[in-house]
């Protein structure tokens, strides 16, 4: 058993050692990095940055689908990421804080946390509201003002809007609306809408879906939403070259334009590859797409691997851990109840939030994500060895103290092959709660089972979706099949906790 822990630990860190970031961008020759928010718009604009800076010969990461403003701009300030795509009034409302701040203002902020905003793209992508037509015209809802008298209305905004303070609570405030919103990923709302789930939504102004799904504007007759021009948002030290591939896009993209290119992503089916491939070639996309699908076997057994190994180096590192500390803490009560209520308060931290927090420490991608499953498998192979390990009768190790073993090996040769059923129990339950929580990761970058979810929800596409659900489904349930081969084989049928013993 010691031995395989220790080749364990040691593939472990080797992996890792092989997981840091990329080169930076500030030298000749560096890997440039592009990032993305997960919808659909941020997406085609951050494929169009690699495209363009392909094209000029140099080396490109995409770390599409990051999870939010936070994230995204966290990575950037971190030199996880060199750029991906933002807004000038998210710039300044969500993440400078300074509302109304003009272009020189916001550059002079950026300019002191080591961040650059490059010229515009040419085009607006404001907030604005949305609902069903035949509603809209059923109530005559043609103004947001017009909403205060509907308190009734089914409201579901975006998580992010829903907080921010551009968005629904300075929205209510500035115009004492009644209604009382919950939070729906953007891409599903369009289509809770379209089927009478919901009545009333935030929407981008360039989304190419409104006409799709038959969904009303509603004019925001105070003006409360800022312009959000969409610019590249880069690191203040990115390659001068890079810059200036980057730089060559100002002006080349306008509202409508924008509209057909999202269109085609969401309407359409067409890959973020084909759409910026036919932009860059004319600044359209009247060329036909070969579908979002192709490929979908290399990229579904990619998808598999990089979730393999998330889940199993966290695993790995977690079962050595609990095992190590239960086997350190079984006969001291204070010591293990204190480690106990730390690993359970790591477990009350929402997934998304917890690997939020990694940002900072860890970057993105895959190394901060293998820390937070570590943290969240940690938690029931410490408790369910320390409570199997505690659970030994007493006589049985008085018995292994008169036949003169020393405590190292009555816990190698009495205590755990006693507690092995248990332990596995453990294992078990952690590596499904790891492939689960794994699929999250592809919010920070991470990749693994979990892209083509968010990629899916940014679309609204089903089938994107259980490419990745699907997929982690059956690996939960294999996982639960193998630890069963592996305790009857293991474990003598008497002393298994497996119903199926």
């Amino acid at each position: 058993m010691k031995s395989v822990t220790l080749l364990l630990a040691a593939l472990a860190l080797l992996w890792l050692g092989g997981c840091g970031g990329s080169e930076k961008s500030n030298g000749t020759g560096a890997t440039i990095v592009v990032g993305s928010k997960p919808f659909t718009e941020s997406y085609v604009l951050a494929e169009i940055f690699s495209q363009a800076l392909e094209r000029e010969g140099l080396r490109v990461e995409r770390r599409f689908g990051l999870g939010s403003t936070l994230i995204a701009f966290a990575a950037l300030r971190q030199g996880e990421i060199d750029v991906y795509p933002e807004y000038t009034g998210t710039i300044s409302e969500a993440i400078l804080k300074r509302p109304g701040a003009g272009m020189t203002e916001i550059s002079t902020a950026l300019a002191d946390v080591g961040m650059r905003m490059l010229p515009d793209l040419g085009f607006s992508n404001s907030y604005a509201m949305a609902m069903p037509q035949h509603l809209a015209d059923e109530r005559a809802i043609r103004r947001i003002s017009d909403l205060t008298a509907y308190p009734d209305l089914r409201t579901a905004v975006s998580h992010e809007f829903l907080e921010r303070e551009d968005g629904w609570p300075g929205l209510r405030h500035a115009y004492g609306l009644p209604q009382r919103p919950e939070g729906i990923a953007h891409g599903l709302a369009y289509r809770a809408a379209a089927e009478g789930r919901i009545d009333l939504t935030d929407a981008y102004s360039t989304d190419g879906d409104l006409a799709e799904w038959k969904l009303a504007v509603i004019d925001d007759d105070l003006g409360y939403f800022p312009v959000y021009l969409a610019v590249p948002l880069v690191a203040a030290d990115l390659d001068p070259g890079a810059r200036a591939v980057l730089e060559s896009l100002a002006g080349r993209f306008d509202e409508s334009l924008m509209r057909r290119l999202n269109a085609r992503a969401v309407v359409d089916g067409e890959s973020f590859a084909n759409i910026a491939r036919s932009f860059l070639d004319n600044d359209s996309v009247s060329e036909a797409g070969t579908g979002r699908r192709s490929g979908v076997a290399k990229r579904l057994l990619h998808n598999l691997v990089v979730h393999l190994q998330l889940t199993g180096v966290a695993l790995a590192f977690a079962s050595i851990a609990g095992i190590g500390l239960a086997a350190v803490l079984h006969n001291r009560p204070a010591a293990a109840r204190a480690v106990l209520y730390l690993a359970g308060l790591l477990q009350t931290i929402p997934s998304i939030a917890l690997l939020a927090l990694m940002i900072p420490l860890f970057g993105v991608g895959l190394l901060p994500a293998v820390v937070a499953l570590f943290l969240y498998a940690l938690l029931p192979i410490l408790r369910s060895s320390l409570t199997a390990l505690t659970t030994v009768s007493p006589l049985l190790q008085e018995v292994g103290e008169a036949m003169g073993m020393t405590p190292g090996q009555r816990l190698r040769h009495v205590l755990i092959p006693l507690a092995l059923p248990h332990i596995l129990s453990g294992l078990r339950i952690a590596a499904v709660i790891c492939i689960g929580t794994a699929t999250l990761a592809a919010f920070i970058g991470a990749g693994g089972l979990g892209e083509p979810i968010v990629t899916g929800l940014a679309l609204n596409d089903t089938g994107l979706i259980l490419q990745g659900a699907v997929p982690a489904a059956l690996l939960a349930l294999l996982t639960e099949l193998l630890f069963e081969a592996l305790e009857r084989r293991l474990v003598p049928a008497h002393m298994r906790t497996s119903p199926a013993a």
